[in-house]
């Protein structure tokens, strides 16, 4: 490992990095199974003083990504980290399209699974819009302030730019991707939306301030494997360019 260089993006030109796609992978494989496996389901725990509290399963995995984006942008500059993201989009508008796809294959004679794969991977128009658009204003929010604040803050005090960068992501995040999917439907009624909303961004970001201690870790030792601290001064942070 070596000591870290201070460099300017603009700067970096074609350079190689030996662990980005590494991470990069990392980041689309747990955006795509926090969206399969967790994001529809509601769950409940008895909080003391406060008792049933209802929250969305995904909660327990699908912050990491919020994690590893942190982690690419410290790391890497928000140029890669938004390729990643753009990655992250591409990968989650095509499991939508494969879901709708063999869902709606014709059933073989005998198989009496439709019903039960239907209801796991048919999720309707609206829940992969909400998903699609949340993540991809929410991350992008995400790196957008991480970057800035590294900046303003000559790359110190680390934690500040990763919790308040969740806050401005994980809360755009939950605005955008509860409404969109479940408002009007008669098993969601407005105050559990609400309360889910609430519930998955304190969550969301207290996620980010329990796995503080790893994202400095992560973040140190990549650093020096990759010989480079990168700053976004002089980036483009038009979110459309890849």
């Amino acid at each position: 490992m070596t000591t870290p260089q201070s460099i300017n993006a603009r700067d970096l030109g074609g350079r190689q990095f030996r662990y980005f796609d590494f991470v990069m992978v990392a980041f689309v494989v747990i955006l795509l199974l926090s969206n399969v496996i967790g994001a529809e389901k509601r769950s409940v725990i008895n909080l003391p003083w406060i008792g049933l509290w209802p929250f969305g399963a995904g909660i327990l995995f699908f912050p990491v990504s919020y994690v590893i984006d942190d982690v690419l942008t410290e790391v890497y500059g928000y140029a890669r980290a938004r390729r990643a993201l753009w990655a992250g989009f591409g990968a989650l508008l095509f499991m939508a399209v494969m879901e709708w796809t063999v869902v709606h294959l014709p059933v073989a004679q005998g198989w009496n699974g439709q019903a039960a794969y239907e209801r796991v991977f048919g999720a309707g128009w609206r829940i992969i819009l909400a998903s699609i658009t949340a993540f991809w204003v929410g991350d992008l929010l995400n790196s957008f302030v991480l970057a800035k604040m590294k900046i303003a803050t000559g790359g110190k005090y680390l934690w500040t730019r990763t919790i308040g960068s969740t806050i401005v992501g994980e809360g755009a995040d939950s605005l955008i991707f509860y409404p969109i999917a479940f408002y009007g439907l008669a098993d969601w009624p407005v105050e559990q939306i609400g309360m889910v909303m609430l519930s998955q961004f304190v969550l969301k970001v207290s996620w980010e301030v329990l796995l503080t201690p790893v994202t400095y870790l992560v973040v140190n030792v990549l650093k020096r494997s990759e010989g480079v601290d990168v700053y976004d001064r002089g980036t483009d942070f038009s979110p459309f360019q890849i």
